[in-house]
């Protein structure tokens, strides 16, 4: 079954659906597999490690947003200091890289250039399987660093090859990037919130 699987006649009806999916979606992240992934953020931002994000298309604007909640937000109020370099904002590095070598490159091109020991890599893919998703992973692989992987639909090969899979079992583009926009802002405010004092945490917004 996918959403929808049939005509709404008015947008509340498909507001009420949607949303509706958009619940169900996020219960099926695994909370263990989540608490992983905030321990490997937290472990490189604790160091001085860069996290690098990367994805296509809507997931690619999430691997943006994600620098300004994990570099800015976190930082707040903490004694971190989060490095975040999203790998799909280099318009100039992507369509040098898709057009002299190809576009299944443009993420891990950079990364090799970029990633030591103690950086941490995250993909952001709706159906985990984009090629230029799994060589980066292929490449953090060959660095030594983890991977944090969100995907959706079947999960894909990045699900599979990921140190943390955060899958989120939806059949909808849109519910798929909603879910991962909040697993990425969640992750933020956690481990920001982690890492102050319980009477600052009463006088902030998140």
């Amino acid at each position: 079954m996918t959403f929808p699987d049939n005509k709404f006649s008015h947008i509340s009806e498909y507001a009420t659906a949607y949303f509706n999916e958009v619940t169900q979606a996020s219960a099926t992240v695994d909370g263990e597999k989540l608490q992983q992934a905030a321990d490997i953020l937290t472990q490189v931002y604790s160091v001085g490690g860069q996290v690098y994000s990367c994805g296509n298309g809507g997931s690619a604007a999430i691997a943006n947003h994600l620098v300004c909640d994990h570099c800015k937000l976190v930082q707040t109020d903490t004694d971190l200091t989060p490095r975040i370099v999203s790998l799909s904002t280099t318009v100039e590095m992507i369509t040098a890289i898709g057009n002299d070598i190809s576009y299944d490159e443009v993420f891990a091109y950079q990364l090799s250039s970029l990633a030591k020991p103690g950086d941490a890599l995250m993909t952001i893919s709706s159906s985990g399987d984009s090629p230029n998703i799994i060589r980066a992973i292929e490449v953090a692989k060959d660095v030594g660093i983890p991977v944090i992987a969100m995907s959706g639909f079947t999960g894909g090969r990045s699900a599979k090859m990921a140190d943390v899979s955060l899958h989120v079992d939806a059949n909808n583009y849109g519910v798929i990037e909603d879910v991962h926009q909040s697993l990425m802002h969640l992750l933020a405010q956690y481990v920001r919130q982690a890492h102050m004092g319980e009477d600052v945490i009463k006088q902030r917004k998140f």
